[in-house]
């Protein structure tokens, strides 16, 4: 799995705990051992022209993410594709006040976008309240797992 993580903005970020997190959430979700997938960190500039862009939406939001390949998770019965997944834009300066808003630290928030972003590169979505619930509980579970396993003593 080739998982690049690029720290373009000014926010000093630990580049390796989102690079596990992706991999983490990317075997969760059995996405094919070679995909690609690229994460990419900007500064409020940089977003704010993304989401205008591609949302035409006002200033800089949290997480975009620009699916490749449109891959979606294996099964069971099926193996998963190979592929690029896509690319994932983070803007460290909005989830350290999304962050602070919500009384936790601004790593915690990155690893919550991450996981929101890579769910959206696998076709999730949040537009109708069924579909919110169902991929804001994955997001839930695959995070949690993953701080669970990450705080787990080894030995």
């Amino acid at each position: 799995m080739s998982i690049d993580v690029l720290n373009e903005s000014e926010h000093q970020v630990d580049e390796l705990e989102l690079l596990g997190c992706a991999r983490y959430v990317l075997e969760q979700m059995r996405v094919h051992p070679e995909a690609d997938l690229c994460i990419t960190l900007v500064d409020e500039g940089a977003m704010e022209l993304l989401h205008r862009q591609w949302m035409d939406l006002p200033g800089p939001t949290d997480v975009m993410s620009f699916p490749m390949d449109e891959l979606r998770l294996g099964s069971e019965d099926a193996d998963p594709e190979e592929g690029i997944l896509g690319d994932v834009v983070l803007c460290p300066a909005v989830a350290a006040r999304q962050a602070a808003e919500a009384g936790h630290a601004t790593v915690e928030e990155l690893l919550l976008l991450t996981t929101h972003g890579i769910l959206h590169l696998l076709g999730y979505d949040h537009a109708e309240p069924d579909e919110e619930r169902e991929m804001f509980e994955l997001q839930r579970q695959l995070l949690l797992t993953f701080l669970a396993t990450r705080n787990r003593p080894s030995g």
